[in-house]
């Protein structure tokens, strides 16, 4: 699991085809401090598994999965990643839960300066809209962001000079394509309300329903 919170970026070193899948090597534009085998590292918000660490770089393959269904196969040699490292449960959970699991690839729209705030706006498909809520959380390219309204197929952000500096949305320009992750906790609330699936019960044995949520407090 991932928070959304950045630690640096990376720059792809290496690309390797091999049958289906495609090796990378990434070098950290950060210390990668008590690197281990295998351990979780989130690339442009897909989490990826790393290896063979050397000199601040790593290797980590990607599936035919994951190519299909993100922008990794976009990346060219010199290109620059957002990079996150897994949480650990002594850290702040400073953006929100990230499964680092890309529901979507999406495009940039518009992108346009308010004072000091930049404003980009993504096309919405239908098929996680109904994840995403004004003022919720959503994941672009690994970056935890709020979302400033929605709807009509699109919503917008509003992104602040750090993260701009900090992170890769200063390289996106209009109809740039990125990886999108919908709010988790939603994804289980649809689930356990959705007809047809097996339904919680409290010790009373009420089945999980709007009206069961309502009454005990929740809406």
């Amino acid at each position: 699991m991932f928070t959304g919170i950045i630690e640096g970026t990376g720059k792809l070193l290496e690309k390797r085809t091999t049958g289906g899948r495609v090796t990378f090597r990434i070098q950290a534009g950060f210390a990668l401090q008590d690197p281990r085998e295998g351990e979780s590292i989130a690339i442009n918000g897909v989490c990826l598994t790393a290896y063979s660490f050397h000199a601040g770089s790593f290797l980590a393959d990607v599936s035919p999965e994951t190519l299909s269904r993100t922008t990794l196969g976009d990346l060219a040699v010199g290109g620059m990643v957002n990079m996150e490292r897994a949480l650990r449960l002594s850290d702040r959970l400073g953006g929100h839960i990230v499964s680092g699991h890309v529901d979507c690839v999406s495009q940039v729209l518009e992108k346009r300066p308010a004072g000091e705030f930049t404003i980009f706006t993504f096309a919405l498909s239908d098929r996680i809209g109904r994840y995403v809520i004004e003022k919720g959380s959503i994941t672009i390219d690994g970056i935890s962001l709020t979302v400033n309204s929605c709807g009509g197929g699109r919503f917008s952000v509003s992104i602040i000079p750090h993260t701009l500096e900090e992170t890769t949305l200063g390289l996106l320009r209009k109809g740039g394509r990125v990886n999108v992750e919908g709010d988790i906790i939603g994804k289980y609330v649809e689930k356990l309300l959705s007809p047809g699936q097996s339904t919680a019960r409290s010790s009373d044995d009420e089945r999980m329903s709007p009206g069961f949520l309502a009454q005990h407090g929740f809406f």
